[in-house]
């Protein structure tokens, strides 16, 4: 009989099977070990440098509010299990599950190659989203920095941006943020699913509590940026009820937009957020899978676009209905205000001949 799921503290995942694209697979099994034994070693963080050759991804999805983006790291170390990025994992030859969120990659090239996209003739500007995969502001952020020198590199050549995160460090950048917003060049979301510190300490076990979440909103409105809240995802069963508390609190902060996202499952994902569930909450776990089902035609998952970001259903139509109503109701109905893409410029390089006219 195969050994139940151990629980990694500070981690989210509860299980670390194979990738699709591997050889071999993994297997738990009982080594004899009990509760009464000394607990294993912490699982540690390990990084690794990703030599990219260009830092801009573009996308053509009809239900993507972007098409342009960088990510400046590869995994994530918050250990959301939900999280719609970890069968990406597998494409480096390493599990969705415990690898995601253990097993980092990171860009230190970014800003530099940033500059060499950004330079190339003929360039044409379409804002870009920083975080639409992993969470530019997870933990290692805070001495690694990219993000950071992103955001620095788009302030110096004018270029509009958008960011997300579910961390407080993004409190740190509201200097560069703030500049940039002054110009109609930045904008920015703070993702809040839960305002329960023990659910949000389950369910995304490294990101900031929901406090932080609600003081990073509050600094960034201070400092001039349009901020936004995520209610994101929307788990039926789990986190449904919260939805008009957390935009409440998101306003009464200083976010002056929303969205929301209805909870994806593909491929790995699936597996993985049952058996966290299973091992979370046990006795809701059942009619948290049937809600999911039926806001996705009675499967796991349906990826057709258009739907997948929402569900479909009477649930579905619901949670819609009661996120129009009480973004009316708090003020987050506003239309955001646009890019402004006409500040653009390549700013000159040290040794340039345009010196000469300084």
């Amino acid at each position: 009989m195969a050994a139940p799921h151990t629980v990694i503290r500070g981690r989210g995942a509860v299980s670390n099977a194979s990738g699709r694209y591997e050889a071999f697979s993994r297997e738990a099994f009982d080594d004899g070990w009990t509760e009464e034994d000394p607990e294993p070693r912490p699982l540690r963080t390990e990084l690794s440098a990703e030599r990219a050759r260009r830092i801009i991804t573009r996308n053509d999805s009809p239900d993507i509010g972007f098409s342009a983006s960088i990510n400046p790291y590869r995994g994530c170390e918050h250990g959301c299990t939900y999280c719609y990025a970890r069968p990406a994992h597998a494409y480096m030859g390493l599990s969705p599950g415990l690898d995601f969120e253990s097993r980092l990659f990171f860009k230190p090239e970014a800003a530099r190659l940033l500059e060499k996209e950004l330079s190339k003739p003929g360039y044409v500007v379409d804002p870009i989203h920083i975080g639409g995969n992993t969470d530019p502001y997870q933990p290692i952020e805070k001495t690694l920095r990219i993000t950071r020198s992103v955001l620095e590199v788009l302030d110096r050549f004018g270029h509009p941006c958008s960011i997300i995160t579910k961390n407080a460090l993004i409190m740190r950048d509201a200097d560069v943020l703030g500049r940039m917003a002054g110009r109609g060049l930045a904008r920015a979301f703070v993702s809040v699913t839960t305002l329960d510190r023990k659910l949000a300490r389950a369910m995304e076990p490294r990101a900031a509590t929901p406090a932080r979440r609600l003081e990073a909103i509050a600094r960034l409105a201070d400092a001039g940026v349009p901020v936004g809240v995520g209610f994101a995802p929307v788990i039926p069963g789990l986190n449904d009820h919260e939805l008009e508390n957390v935009l409440e609190a998101a306003a009464g902060a200083g976010a002056t937009s929303a969205m929301f996202v209805t909870l994806r499952l593909p491929l790995e994902i699936k597996d993985l957020f049952r058996e966290w569930l299973l091992e979370a909450f046990p006795d809701r776990a059942d009619r948290v899978l049937s809600l999911v089902r039926q806001v996705r035609g009675g499967k796991d998952y349906d990826s057709e676009w258009g739907s997948r970001m929402r569900g479909t259903g009477p649930v579905a139509e619901l949670i819609a209905a009661r996120f129009k109503a009480a973004t009316r109701k708090y003020g987050l109905d506003r239309d955001r205000p646009p890019h402004d893409t006409e500040q653009f410029m390549v700013p000159p390089r040290a040794g340039d001949q345009l010196e000469l006219f300084g």
